[in-house]
């Protein structure tokens, strides 16, 4: 069956992963939005999750494909592994990509603040153990119960059961805490045995992973910007491997280098210019304050059963109903308006950012001897956490003719992660509609006040 996109264009469904697809579980994510309250500065960003899912299954299968089957030297890794093991792995990732984002909740990111304890999810003991002293449940929890231990499960299995892959092979490639003890994803490659878990495991998620290479294209085009556009195509068609240490990693041809320096700074803008946009911001807070608060009645349920139920539209229901100042003000469109913006980093010199943070001191310092009531939002943009020894690395494959060609590190290979180390905070106050234009005067008469004696 083919599904048409209007990023990918036709998106080829296998027959054993209809059953998955059309199952409750699935469906519900046409009802969770990819961008959640975006859609209040972007208005055609309404898209959902469920067709996010699916691009990233397409784009998943292109990798694998490209990485798999394309020629390195005089054969590819299919001649060399053969048919079974590529089919098998095909599969396992195709639907480790397709379920990837089941588990989001309402809104995504916000309503985790309603998730239950993490106990009351009982999880299967796998997952416990790597969960560590984790109290509270997050949306990876949630998928990995979905996975793992919901109705879901036996379509899983029985997809998986002619190909030789189960839940546990699908979970293990979401969350790279989950160990698999078994031979699944090793093979024996010119003569060695080898562990390709790894490289699979980076196709979901990783600095090249086909999550981020679908949602960046997808919501910068129903947003209307241009910042998360990168050249998809070439970034793919110059995927490779690299066998190091008996595992197989994630590489790339080096004449894409530009093109992936490209793809990050592309997410690094999309996080500054639209994710972090100052209304859909307040929103989230908004949100945040009515789940943390006493009188919130909205939770999560532990029945995952019961947990199809909640949806965009069920959350919505609930906000219009519910006589909570915060809850009132998302349902009627009444949000806090920014009162005060600053970004770190800007401006550049030490001198300059200290006098930002004290005329921010003396705004709030105003606003509370006024019993003015505001919100304080800071939101953290960050380049990558690759720099930070991550646990599957990435190569930069270099090709000579007279000799076999050379692998080097990424980080060895582009300056972006120093340059970007510093992370940029967004620090925003927000004050309500009604106090507003008292609070934007007073605002001023501060920021001039403190110009003065500080001589600038």
């Amino acid at each position: 069956m083919e599904i048409r996109d209007s990023i990918h264009g036709a998106i080829l469904i296998e027959p054993h992963e209809l059953k998955i697809l059309d199952s409750p579980y699935f469906q519900r994510l046409r009802q969770i939005k990819q961008m959640g309250f975006s859609e209040n500065s972007f208005p055609s960003a309404s898209h959902n999750r469920y067709v996010h899912s699916l691009g990233a299954l397409n784009a998943v299968s292109q990798a694998f494909e490209r990485i798999f089957l394309a020629p390195s030297s005089k054969k590819n890794l299919l001649s060399s592994l053969g048919s079974e093991h590529f089919q098998r792995w095909r599969a396992a990732v195709r639907l480790a990509a397709l379920l990837h984002d089941i588990g989001h909740g309402p809104l995504s990111h916000t309503t985790e603040f309603a998730m239950p304890a993490l106990r009351e999810l009982k999880l299967p003991e796998i997952l416990i153990k790597a969960r560590g002293s984790q109290k509270k449940a997050t949306h990876e929890d949630y998928t990995l119960k979905m996975i793992l231990d919901s109705g879901l499960t036996a379509l899983i299995e029985k997809a998986g059961h002619s190909l030789g892959f189960t839940p546990l092979h699908v979970a293990s490639l979401i969350d790279p805490a989950l160990e698999i003890q078994d031979q699944f994803f090793r093979a024996t490659c010119d003569g060695v045995k080898i562990d390709f878990h790894p490289i699979l495991r980076q196709l979901i998620s990783s600095e090249l992973d086909s999550d981020r290479m679908d949602y960046l294209r997808r919501d910068s085009l129903h947003a209307g910007v241009s910042y998360g556009q990168f050249d998809y195509h070439w970034l793919i068609s110059n995927l490779t491997y690299h066998i190091h240490e008996k595992c197989c990693y994630l590489a790339l041809q080096h004449r894409a280098l530009y093109t992936f320096e490209d793809f990050l700074i592309s997410r690094f803008h999309m996080f500054l210019m639209v994710y972090f946009h100052h209304k859909s911001v307040v929103y989230d807070e908004m949100l945040a304050q009515y789940l943390s608060s006493a009188e919130c009645s909205y939770k999560l349920p532990s029945d995952i059963e019961d947990y199809c139920q909640y949806t965009d539209t069920h959350l919505s229901s609930h906000l219009a109903q519910s006589k909570d100042p915060w809850a009132m003000r998302i349902a009627k469109k009444q949000p806090y308006s920014m009162l005060v913006e600053l970004h770190s980093g800007i401006p550049a010199t030490p001198t300059a950012r200290s006098h930002q943070k004290q005329l921010l001191l003396q705004i709030e310092k105003t606003l509370k001897a006024q019993d003015i009531s505001f919100l304080k939002v800071t939101s953290t943009g960050e380049l990558s956490k690759y720099s930070q020894k991550s646990k599957d690395p990435i190569f930069v494959k270099y090709d000579d003719h007279y000799h076999a060609p050379s692998f080097i590190p990424l980080e060895q290979c582009t300056d972006l992660f120093q340059k970007y180390s510093e992370k940029r905070l967004l620090t925003r106050l927000y004050v309500s509609p009604e106090n507003y234009s008292r609070c934007r005067y007073q605002g001023r008469h501060l920021s001039l006040k403190y110009e003065e004696t500080s001589g600038n």
